[in-house]
């Protein structure tokens, strides 16, 4: 009866450090983290077309297309908030991960 006890003490504890470590169990907190990044990924794609849209209507597009597409990938965000094209609407700050797709989304263009 012993080995039996030991067994199912053992299997359990085996399953419960499988099921958490495959992500089959979720916690609270994975909930909440997965939760945030939805909204922050949501958020972009919902505000980096009003970004590309704020740079179709700058007069100078074709020459900051121009300077955009000459910089280096990495730096082409903060290029994107200096012009003002991420600051949204009603609002003083832009966010960096939506200049970052705004980038994306100028450079991509036709």
């Amino acid at each position: 009866m012993k080995p039996l006890i030991w067994g199912v003490v053992i299997g359990g504890i085996l399953m419960l450090i499988l099921v958490f470590a495959t992500g089959w169990a979720v916690t609270s907190s994975s909930a909440q983290k997965e939760a945030q990044q939805a909204v922050e990924k949501a958020m972009v794609e919902y505000l980096a077309p009003i970004c590309v849209e704020q740079f179709r209507r700058d007069p100078n597009k074709e020459a900051s297309l121009k300077e955009l597409k000459g910089m280096n990938s990495w730096t082409r965000y903060e290029y994107i908030q200096k012009q003002g094209w991420a600051t949204m609407p009603g609002s003083e700050n832009s966010d960096a991960r939506v200049a970052r797709e705004c980038a994306e989304r100028i450079i991509n263009l036709k």
